[in-house]
Protein backbone atom coordinates (compact mmCIF):
# COMPACT_ATOMS: atom_id res chain seq x y z
CA UNK A 1 0.00 0.00 0.00
CA UNK A 2 1.08 3.67 -0.68
CA UNK A 3 0.14 7.02 -0.51
CA UNK A 4 -2.35 7.90 -3.27
CA UNK A 5 -1.16 11.54 -3.33
CA UNK A 6 2.58 13.23 -3.41
CA UNK A 7 3.40 13.87 0.17
CA UNK A 8 3.67 17.84 -0.87
CA UNK A 9 -0.48 17.57 -2.32
CA UNK A 10 -1.53 16.38 1.25
CA UNK A 11 -2.07 18.19 3.98
CA UNK A 12 -4.46 18.00 7.34
CA UNK A 13 -6.86 20.33 8.94
CA UNK A 14 -8.23 19.77 12.54
CA UNK A 15 -11.79 21.88 11.83
CA UNK A 16 -14.57 19.64 11.79
CA UNK A 17 -16.74 20.36 14.27
CA UNK A 18 -18.71 17.22 13.34
CA UNK A 19 -16.27 14.57 13.59
CA UNK A 20 -15.92 12.06 16.55
CA UNK A 21 -13.07 9.89 16.86
CA UNK A 22 -15.19 6.86 19.81
CA UNK A 23 -19.03 6.70 17.74
CA UNK A 24 -19.22 3.51 19.40
CA UNK A 25 -19.17 5.14 23.11
CA UNK A 26 -22.87 5.99 22.15
CA UNK A 27 -23.84 2.41 22.68
CA UNK A 28 -22.13 1.55 25.97
CA UNK A 29 -23.53 4.47 27.42
CA UNK A 30 -27.00 3.60 26.03
CA UNK A 31 -26.50 0.40 27.43
CA UNK A 32 -26.01 1.85 30.78
CA UNK A 33 -29.00 4.73 31.03
CA UNK A 34 -31.18 1.73 29.66
CA UNK A 35 -29.52 -0.54 33.02
CA UNK A 36 -30.20 2.24 35.13
CA UNK A 37 -26.53 3.62 35.91
CA UNK A 38 -27.96 7.18 36.72
CA UNK A 39 -30.78 6.11 38.71
CA UNK A 40 -28.36 3.86 40.76
CA UNK A 41 -25.89 6.40 41.28
CA UNK A 42 -28.34 9.03 42.25
CA UNK A 43 -29.78 6.62 44.88
CA UNK A 44 -26.60 5.63 46.25
CA UNK A 45 -24.01 8.14 46.58
CA UNK A 46 -24.18 10.81 49.45
CA UNK A 47 -21.55 13.03 48.43
CA UNK A 48 -21.78 16.64 49.80
CA UNK A 49 -19.52 20.10 49.93
CA UNK A 50 -17.20 21.65 47.48
CA UNK A 51 -16.33 20.02 44.48
CA UNK A 52 -19.14 17.51 44.62
CA UNK A 53 -22.25 18.72 42.72
CA UNK A 54 -24.09 16.78 40.18
CA UNK A 55 -21.37 13.99 41.09
CA UNK A 56 -23.75 11.20 39.41
CA UNK A 57 -22.95 12.99 36.10
CA UNK A 58 -19.17 13.25 37.13
CA UNK A 59 -19.29 9.37 37.64
CA UNK A 60 -20.95 8.79 34.44
CA UNK A 61 -18.18 10.92 32.49
CA UNK A 62 -15.56 9.47 34.10
CA UNK A 63 -16.89 5.63 33.54
CA UNK A 64 -17.26 6.84 30.08
CA UNK A 65 -13.76 8.09 29.59
CA UNK A 66 -12.40 4.40 31.09
CA UNK A 67 -14.58 2.80 28.34
CA UNK A 68 -13.25 5.02 25.61
CA UNK A 69 -9.07 3.92 26.79
CA UNK A 70 -8.86 7.04 29.20
CA UNK A 71 -6.02 6.24 32.00
CA UNK A 72 -5.36 9.07 33.91
CA UNK A 73 -7.26 12.49 34.53
CA UNK A 74 -5.84 13.91 31.33
CA UNK A 75 -7.01 11.65 29.26
CA UNK A 76 -10.83 12.88 29.91
CA UNK A 77 -10.02 14.95 27.79
CA UNK A 78 -10.51 12.81 24.75
CA UNK A 79 -14.47 13.06 25.54
CA UNK A 80 -14.43 17.29 24.37
CA UNK A 81 -13.36 16.53 20.97
CA UNK A 82 -15.41 17.39 17.93
CA UNK A 83 -18.95 16.75 17.87
CA UNK A 84 -18.54 14.99 21.25
CA UNK A 85 -20.69 17.66 22.80
CA UNK A 86 -23.32 17.11 19.97
CA UNK A 87 -23.04 13.50 21.23
CA UNK A 88 -23.39 13.87 24.85
CA UNK A 89 -24.07 16.74 27.56
CA UNK A 90 -22.66 16.96 31.11
CA UNK A 91 -19.11 16.43 30.03
CA UNK A 92 -16.88 18.06 32.35
CA UNK A 93 -13.42 19.21 32.31
CA UNK A 94 -10.65 16.93 33.47
CA UNK A 95 -9.95 19.56 36.28
CA UNK A 96 -12.80 18.99 37.06
CA UNK A 97 -13.26 15.23 37.55
CA UNK A 98 -9.82 15.30 39.05
CA UNK A 99 -10.99 17.42 42.23
CA UNK A 100 -14.33 15.03 42.38
CA UNK A 101 -12.09 12.21 43.11
CA UNK A 102 -10.27 13.79 45.39
CA UNK A 103 -13.77 14.42 47.49
CA UNK A 104 -14.33 10.66 48.34
CA UNK A 105 -13.80 8.87 51.63
CA UNK A 106 -13.86 5.70 52.36
CA UNK A 107 -17.84 5.35 52.82
CA UNK A 108 -18.28 6.99 49.25
CA UNK A 109 -15.66 4.52 48.12
CA UNK A 110 -18.20 1.44 49.56
CA UNK A 111 -21.08 3.41 48.10
CA UNK A 112 -19.75 3.07 44.40
CA UNK A 113 -18.78 -0.20 44.76
CA UNK A 114 -22.35 -0.75 45.46
CA UNK A 115 -23.53 0.76 43.01
CA UNK A 116 -21.04 -1.27 40.51
CA UNK A 117 -22.51 -4.79 42.29
CA UNK A 118 -25.91 -3.48 41.50
CA UNK A 119 -25.21 -2.72 37.81
CA UNK A 120 -23.43 -6.12 37.11
CA UNK A 121 -26.80 -7.67 37.55
CA UNK A 122 -28.49 -5.52 35.65
CA UNK A 123 -26.49 -5.87 33.06
CA UNK A 124 -26.25 -10.13 33.50
CA UNK A 125 -30.15 -9.49 32.82
CA UNK A 126 -29.83 -6.89 29.80
CA UNK A 127 -26.91 -9.03 27.71
CA UNK A 128 -25.10 -12.70 27.71
CA UNK A 129 -22.54 -11.54 29.73
CA UNK A 130 -22.40 -14.89 31.93
CA UNK A 131 -24.16 -18.12 29.77
CA UNK A 132 -24.83 -20.99 31.84
CA UNK A 133 -24.41 -19.69 35.01
CA UNK A 134 -27.76 -21.16 36.41
CA UNK A 135 -25.77 -24.67 35.80
CA UNK A 136 -22.02 -23.70 37.25
CA UNK A 137 -20.06 -20.44 37.42
CA UNK A 138 -16.70 -19.61 39.13
CA UNK A 139 -15.66 -16.96 41.05
CA UNK A 140 -11.90 -15.57 41.30
CA UNK A 141 -9.86 -14.69 44.24
CA UNK A 142 -6.56 -12.56 43.57
CA UNK A 143 -4.67 -9.56 44.05
CA UNK A 144 -2.13 -7.78 41.95
CA UNK A 145 -0.19 -4.76 42.69
CA UNK A 146 -0.03 -1.62 41.01
CA UNK A 147 3.01 0.29 40.19
CA UNK A 148 3.16 3.89 41.62
CA UNK A 149 5.62 6.61 41.59
CA UNK A 150 6.29 9.39 43.83
CA UNK A 151 6.67 10.25 47.26
CA UNK A 152 3.02 11.65 47.56
CA UNK A 153 0.95 8.51 47.28
CA UNK A 154 -0.97 7.73 49.79
CA UNK A 155 -0.68 3.70 51.44
CA UNK A 156 2.11 3.37 48.59
CA UNK A 157 4.39 0.46 49.88
CA UNK A 158 6.50 -2.60 48.91
CA UNK A 159 4.64 -6.38 49.49
CA UNK A 160 4.99 -9.72 48.53
CA UNK A 161 6.17 -8.36 44.74
CA UNK A 162 8.54 -6.04 46.56
CA UNK A 163 7.62 -3.54 43.83
CA UNK A 164 6.63 0.15 45.16
CA UNK A 165 2.49 -0.10 44.52
CA UNK A 166 -0.83 0.04 45.71
CA UNK A 167 -2.37 -3.86 46.03
CA UNK A 168 -5.82 -4.09 44.31
CA UNK A 169 -8.18 -7.37 45.37
CA UNK A 170 -10.12 -8.33 42.27
CA UNK A 171 -13.13 -11.06 42.41
CA UNK A 172 -14.31 -12.13 39.35
CA UNK A 173 -16.97 -14.03 37.73
CA UNK A 174 -16.62 -16.31 34.68
CA UNK A 175 -19.07 -19.53 33.78
CA UNK A 176 -17.55 -22.21 31.32
CA UNK A 177 -18.81 -20.60 28.31
CA UNK A 178 -17.65 -16.77 29.40
CA UNK A 179 -14.88 -14.61 30.03
CA UNK A 180 -14.61 -12.59 33.33
CA UNK A 181 -16.46 -9.45 34.84
CA UNK A 182 -15.63 -8.22 37.99
CA UNK A 183 -17.89 -9.47 41.05
CA UNK A 184 -15.74 -7.33 43.86
CA UNK A 185 -12.99 -4.87 44.17
CA UNK A 186 -10.96 -3.34 46.59
CA UNK A 187 -7.79 -0.99 46.80
CA UNK A 188 -5.60 -2.11 49.82
CA UNK A 189 -1.89 -0.42 51.09
CA UNK A 190 1.26 -1.86 49.04
CA UNK A 191 2.10 -3.66 52.00
CA UNK A 192 -0.61 -5.76 52.69
CA UNK A 193 -0.68 -9.57 52.58
CA UNK A 194 -3.03 -11.01 50.43
CA UNK A 195 -5.33 -12.48 52.48
CA UNK A 196 -6.04 -9.21 54.43
CA UNK A 197 -10.15 -7.93 53.92
CA UNK A 198 -10.22 -11.04 51.30
CA UNK A 199 -12.71 -12.52 53.43
CA UNK A 200 -15.20 -9.72 53.51
CA UNK A 201 -14.97 -9.20 49.72
CA UNK A 202 -16.01 -12.94 49.17
CA UNK A 203 -18.87 -12.82 50.83
CA UNK A 204 -19.95 -9.52 48.71
CA UNK A 205 -18.57 -10.97 45.50
CA UNK A 206 -20.55 -14.07 46.41
CA UNK A 207 -23.64 -12.06 47.10
CA UNK A 208 -23.29 -10.34 43.85
CA UNK A 209 -22.63 -13.75 41.75
CA UNK A 210 -26.48 -14.71 42.90
CA UNK A 211 -27.94 -11.51 42.19
CA UNK A 212 -26.24 -11.72 38.78
CA UNK A 213 -28.07 -14.95 38.22
CA UNK A 214 -25.32 -17.69 39.36
CA UNK A 215 -28.33 -19.90 41.15
CA UNK A 216 -26.50 -23.33 40.97
CA UNK A 217 -23.05 -24.39 41.79
CA UNK A 218 -21.14 -21.75 42.48
CA UNK A 219 -17.15 -22.84 42.78
CA UNK A 220 -15.10 -20.44 44.75
CA UNK A 221 -10.89 -20.63 43.21
CA UNK A 222 -7.79 -19.31 44.59
CA UNK A 223 -4.45 -19.33 45.20
CA UNK A 224 -2.19 -20.55 48.94
CA UNK A 225 -2.57 -16.76 49.58
CA UNK A 226 -6.16 -17.56 50.48
CA UNK A 227 -5.77 -20.99 51.92
CA UNK A 228 -7.52 -20.38 55.49
CA UNK A 229 -9.88 -20.59 57.55
CA UNK A 230 -12.32 -17.58 57.25
CA UNK A 231 -12.27 -17.79 53.19
CA UNK A 232 -13.62 -21.73 53.14
CA UNK A 233 -15.97 -20.71 56.16
CA UNK A 234 -17.37 -17.66 53.97
CA UNK A 235 -17.70 -20.01 51.03
CA UNK A 236 -19.68 -23.16 53.11
CA UNK A 237 -21.65 -19.88 54.68
CA UNK A 238 -22.66 -19.06 51.28
CA UNK A 239 -23.83 -22.49 49.49
CA UNK A 240 -20.58 -22.43 47.16
CA UNK A 241 -17.89 -24.53 47.13
CA UNK A 242 -14.18 -24.40 47.24
CA UNK A 243 -10.78 -24.93 45.51
CA UNK A 244 -8.11 -23.47 47.13
CA UNK A 245 -4.51 -24.46 46.74
CA UNK A 246 -3.08 -26.19 49.66
CA UNK A 247 0.21 -24.67 51.26
CA UNK A 248 2.42 -27.34 51.68
CA UNK A 249 2.44 -27.60 55.95
CA UNK A 250 3.86 -30.39 57.77
CA UNK A 251 0.75 -31.96 58.20
CA UNK A 252 -0.33 -31.66 54.61
CA UNK A 253 2.88 -33.28 53.54
CA UNK A 254 2.45 -36.26 55.81
CA UNK A 255 -0.86 -36.36 54.43
CA UNK A 256 0.55 -36.57 50.71
CA UNK A 257 3.24 -39.34 51.80
CA UNK A 258 0.68 -41.17 53.08
CA UNK A 259 -0.79 -41.77 49.29
CA UNK A 260 -0.05 -45.12 47.56
CA UNK A 261 2.09 -45.07 44.69
CA UNK A 262 -0.50 -46.92 43.19
CA UNK A 263 -3.17 -44.30 42.97
CA UNK A 264 -1.24 -41.78 40.83
CA UNK A 265 -3.25 -41.47 37.76
CA UNK A 266 -0.79 -40.07 34.85
CA UNK A 267 -2.41 -36.97 32.92
CA UNK A 268 -0.72 -34.90 29.92
CA UNK A 269 -0.96 -31.05 29.98
CA UNK A 270 -3.18 -30.21 26.22
CA UNK A 271 -0.73 -26.84 26.20
CA UNK A 272 3.33 -27.54 27.94
CA UNK A 273 3.84 -25.32 31.00
CA UNK A 274 6.94 -23.13 31.47
CA UNK A 275 8.82 -24.18 35.00
CA UNK A 276 10.61 -21.12 35.99
CA UNK A 277 11.64 -22.33 38.83
CA UNK A 278 13.48 -25.56 36.55
CA UNK A 279 13.94 -23.11 33.09
CA UNK A 280 11.84 -26.06 31.22
CA UNK A 281 8.69 -26.75 29.46
CA UNK A 282 6.72 -29.14 31.58
CA UNK A 283 3.61 -31.50 30.15
CA UNK A 284 3.30 -33.83 32.22
CA UNK A 285 2.39 -35.05 35.53
CA UNK A 286 0.28 -37.46 37.77
CA UNK A 287 -2.90 -36.79 39.87
CA UNK A 288 -3.95 -38.30 43.07
CA UNK A 289 -6.36 -37.55 45.73
CA UNK A 290 -6.80 -38.33 49.39
CA UNK A 291 -9.07 -37.43 52.55
CA UNK A 292 -7.28 -34.61 54.60
CA UNK A 293 -8.82 -32.21 57.36
CA UNK A 294 -7.50 -28.86 57.49
CA UNK A 295 -6.91 -26.17 60.30
CA UNK A 296 -6.57 -28.55 63.15
CA UNK A 297 -4.92 -26.55 65.26
CA UNK A 298 -8.35 -24.58 65.63
CA UNK A 299 -11.24 -25.68 67.71
CA UNK A 300 -12.64 -29.07 66.98
CA UNK A 301 -16.25 -27.44 65.48
CA UNK A 302 -13.91 -25.26 63.08
CA UNK A 303 -11.68 -28.45 61.45
CA UNK A 304 -12.77 -28.63 57.51
CA UNK A 305 -12.48 -32.45 56.36
CA UNK A 306 -12.54 -32.32 52.65
CA UNK A 307 -10.50 -33.80 49.11
CA UNK A 308 -6.88 -33.36 48.73
CA UNK A 309 -6.43 -33.32 44.88
CA UNK A 310 -2.56 -33.46 44.72
CA UNK A 311 -0.69 -33.17 41.07
CA UNK A 312 3.09 -33.92 41.21
CA UNK A 313 5.30 -33.00 38.79
CA UNK A 314 8.92 -35.20 38.74
CA UNK A 315 11.78 -33.08 39.30
CA UNK A 316 14.80 -33.53 35.87
CA UNK A 317 17.55 -31.55 37.07
CA UNK A 318 20.77 -33.00 35.28
CA UNK A 319 22.89 -30.75 37.12
CA UNK A 320 22.39 -32.93 40.09
CA UNK A 321 23.05 -36.09 38.02
CA UNK A 322 26.97 -37.20 37.46
CA UNK A 323 27.18 -37.40 33.56
CA UNK A 324 26.93 -41.21 32.64
CA UNK A 325 24.46 -42.05 35.55
CA UNK A 326 20.91 -42.07 35.88
CA UNK A 327 18.56 -41.26 39.10
CA UNK A 328 18.44 -43.58 41.27
CA UNK A 329 15.31 -42.03 43.10
CA UNK A 330 12.42 -40.11 41.22
CA UNK A 331 12.12 -36.91 43.31
CA UNK A 332 8.72 -35.16 42.68
CA UNK A 333 7.85 -31.35 42.72
CA UNK A 334 3.66 -31.63 44.57
CA UNK A 335 0.82 -29.07 43.88
CA UNK A 336 -2.29 -29.22 46.16
CA UNK A 337 -5.96 -28.43 45.76
CA UNK A 338 -8.25 -28.29 48.73
CA UNK A 339 -11.90 -28.87 47.37
CA UNK A 340 -15.31 -29.69 48.47
CA UNK A 341 -16.18 -30.47 44.91
CA UNK A 342 -17.70 -33.22 43.53
CA UNK A 343 -16.68 -33.25 40.27
CA UNK A 344 -14.14 -36.28 39.11
CA UNK A 345 -10.59 -36.38 40.50
CA UNK A 346 -9.15 -35.34 37.29
CA UNK A 347 -11.81 -32.44 35.84
CA UNK A 348 -11.46 -31.43 39.30
CA UNK A 349 -7.99 -30.52 38.97
CA UNK A 350 -8.29 -29.50 35.78
CA UNK A 351 -11.10 -27.02 37.04
CA UNK A 352 -8.74 -25.51 39.00
CA UNK A 353 -6.04 -24.85 36.84
CA UNK A 354 -8.60 -22.48 35.08
CA UNK A 355 -8.04 -20.13 37.66
CA UNK A 356 -5.24 -18.73 35.61
CA UNK A 357 -8.49 -17.06 33.66
CA UNK A 358 -8.42 -14.20 36.75
CA UNK A 359 -5.26 -13.13 35.27
CA UNK A 360 -6.70 -11.68 31.96
CA UNK A 361 -8.86 -9.30 33.82
CA UNK A 362 -5.85 -7.96 35.58
CA UNK A 363 -4.00 -7.71 32.29
CA UNK A 364 -6.80 -6.12 30.78
CA UNK A 365 -7.49 -3.71 33.64
CA UNK A 366 -4.01 -2.67 33.63
CA UNK A 367 -4.20 -2.29 29.84
CA UNK A 368 -6.96 0.35 30.32
CA UNK A 369 -8.28 1.90 33.39
CA UNK A 370 -5.71 0.92 36.02
CA UNK A 371 -2.66 1.59 33.56
CA UNK A 372 -2.27 4.58 36.46
CA UNK A 373 -3.26 4.88 40.09
CA UNK A 374 -4.11 8.82 38.94
CA UNK A 375 -4.13 10.19 42.25
CA UNK A 376 -2.11 11.43 45.43
CA UNK A 377 -4.87 10.25 47.52
CA UNK A 378 -6.20 6.86 48.57
CA UNK A 379 -9.08 7.25 48.38
CA UNK A 380 -9.61 8.98 44.69
CA UNK A 381 -7.38 6.11 43.78
CA UNK A 382 -9.84 3.49 45.25
CA UNK A 383 -12.79 5.24 43.58
CA UNK A 384 -11.04 5.15 40.68
CA UNK A 385 -10.70 1.22 40.97
CA UNK A 386 -14.69 1.48 41.34
CA UNK A 387 -14.96 3.46 38.18
CA UNK A 388 -12.87 1.39 36.16
CA UNK A 389 -14.86 -1.70 37.52
CA UNK A 390 -17.92 -0.61 36.18
CA UNK A 391 -16.47 0.29 33.15
CA UNK A 392 -14.99 -3.18 32.24
CA UNK A 393 -18.28 -4.84 33.07
CA UNK A 394 -19.67 -2.48 30.64
CA UNK A 395 -17.28 -3.09 27.81
CA UNK A 396 -17.41 -7.05 28.61
CA UNK A 397 -21.65 -6.53 27.88
CA UNK A 398 -21.12 -4.85 25.35
CA UNK A 399 -19.25 -7.15 23.31
CA UNK A 400 -21.29 -10.04 24.55
CA UNK A 401 -24.04 -7.65 22.46
CA UNK A 402 -22.04 -7.63 19.68
CA UNK A 403 -22.29 -10.97 19.07
CA UNK A 404 -20.12 -14.59 19.58
CA UNK A 405 -17.44 -12.85 17.17
CA UNK A 406 -16.52 -10.15 20.14
CA UNK A 407 -18.01 -12.21 23.30
CA UNK A 408 -14.40 -13.35 24.63
CA UNK A 409 -12.50 -10.86 23.13
CA UNK A 410 -10.32 -8.89 25.20
CA UNK A 411 -11.32 -5.08 26.69
CA UNK A 412 -8.57 -4.16 24.16
CA UNK A 413 -9.65 -5.39 21.30
CA UNK A 414 -13.51 -4.41 21.88
CA UNK A 415 -12.11 -0.89 22.13
CA UNK A 416 -10.57 -0.75 18.90
CA UNK A 417 -12.96 -2.36 16.95
CA UNK A 418 -16.45 -1.48 18.77
CA UNK A 419 -16.07 1.79 20.70
CA UNK A 420 -12.86 3.60 18.01
CA UNK A 421 -15.14 4.30 15.25
CA UNK A 422 -14.95 7.17 13.90
CA UNK A 423 -18.03 8.89 13.00
CA UNK A 424 -19.78 12.72 11.06
CA UNK A 425 -22.25 13.58 12.87
CA UNK A 426 -26.17 15.03 10.77
CA UNK A 427 -28.98 16.16 11.47
CA UNK A 428 -31.87 14.47 9.15
CA UNK A 429 -36.13 15.13 10.35
CA UNK A 430 -34.60 16.12 13.68
CA UNK A 431 -32.60 12.87 14.38
CA UNK A 432 -29.08 12.94 14.80
CA UNK A 433 -27.35 10.32 12.23
CA UNK A 434 -23.62 8.75 12.56
CA UNK A 435 -22.39 8.51 9.64
CA UNK A 436 -19.59 5.39 10.30
CA UNK A 437 -17.12 4.37 8.12
CA UNK A 438 -18.22 1.88 4.62
CA UNK A 439 -16.96 -1.45 4.30
CA UNK A 440 -15.46 -1.70 8.18
CA UNK A 441 -14.85 -4.79 8.97
CA UNK A 442 -16.55 -5.35 12.22
CA UNK A 443 -19.65 -3.13 10.68
CA UNK A 444 -21.85 -6.18 11.63
CA UNK A 445 -21.11 -6.28 15.60
CA UNK A 446 -21.35 -2.79 16.10
CA UNK A 447 -24.96 -2.75 13.83
CA UNK A 448 -25.89 -5.31 16.45
CA UNK A 449 -24.07 -3.53 19.17
CA UNK A 450 -26.02 -0.25 17.93
CA UNK A 451 -29.64 -1.80 17.44
CA UNK A 452 -29.98 -3.18 20.40
CA UNK A 453 -28.88 -0.60 22.61
CA UNK A 454 -30.50 2.58 20.68
CA UNK A 455 -33.66 0.58 19.82
CA UNK A 456 -34.47 -2.94 20.96
CA UNK A 457 -36.43 -3.90 24.19
CA UNK A 458 -34.14 -4.51 26.90
CA UNK A 459 -35.57 -7.06 29.79
CA UNK A 460 -37.28 -5.35 32.59
CA UNK A 461 -34.38 -5.10 35.37
CA UNK A 462 -35.38 -4.91 39.23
Amino acid sequence: MRLSHARRAISARFDDPNLVSCAGLVAVMALAARCGLEVLLAGRLTLAGKGTAQATEKVIALVAGMVAGADSISDMDLLRHGGMARLFDRVRAPSTLGTFLRRFTFGHVRQLDAVAARLLARLAAAAPVLPGARSVAFLDLDDTVRQVYGYAKQGAGRGYTGVNGLNALLATLSTPRSVPVIAAARLRKGSTNSVRGAANLLAQALATARRAGATGLLIVRADSAFYGYDIINTCRRAGACFSVTGRLTPTMTRAIARIDEQAWTPIRYRNAIWDGDEQRWVSDAEVAEIAFTAFTGRRRVEHVTARLIVRRVRRLNPRSVPAGQSQMFAVYRYHAVFTDSDEPMLAAEATHRDHAIVEQVIADLKDSALAHLPSGRFTANAAWLACAVIAHNLTRAAGALAGTLHARARTGTLRDRLIHVPARLARSAGRLVLHLPQHRPWEPGLDELLRVTLHDPLPTLA
